[in-house]
């Protein structure tokens, strides 16, 4: 399985927004220079984020993008979810009802073992997803990284100049 760029500059740029002061919206262009980032490329991202109430909008000249709940309520599968949709990753085609001995009645999606073995693994990531949190991440990044949140906030304050 392959994801979009867009889920690996989502993750970071809502990382970053947890260290920012609660209240402070940031522009798309602030949050895509960060990391040299096409901003309409991120605003796009951003505008998923928003849709799917991980972050909220704010419009106007001192607007911008903040997170919407705490970083306590936000799973990383709901980022994920945000950005490529809800879709399972693996699609069966029923592939078995083109093959010999094929029962048109048959619902292979159910029935076909390849089906529902990559079934399984699809829940078992989201699982894994959905049970971990933008706060989970945050202190992963505050333990091994612990300058981390300084140079996020102090990059921002320079980018604002």
């Amino acid at each position: 399985m392959r994801m979009s760029e867009g889920v690996e500059w989502a993750m970071h740029t809502c990382l970053n927004l947890t260290w920012l002061p609660t209240g402070q919206a940031v522009p798309a262009a602030k949050l895509a220079a960060f990391y040299r980032l096409p901003a309409a490329y991120l605003n796009k991202q951003l505008q998923a984020l928003a849709r799917a109430g991980v972050v909220s909008s704010t419009p106007g000249p001192r607007g911008g993008f903040q997170l919407a709940r705490t970083p306590e309520k936000i799973t990383l599968l709901d980022i994920v979810v945000a950005i490529e949709g809800p879709e399972e990753a693996f699609r069966c085609d029923e592939l078995l009802k083109r093959g010999p001995g094929a029962d048109p009645k048959t619902d292979y999606r159910q029935a076909c073992l390849v089906s529902r073995a990559m079934r399984r693994a699809d829940l078992a990531w989201r699982r894994e997803l959905a049970g971990q949190t933008l706060a989970d991440l945050k202190a992963d990044v505050e333990q091994e990284y612990p300058a981390s949140p300084g140079n996020t906030v102090n990059r921002f304050t320079a980018l604002r100049a």
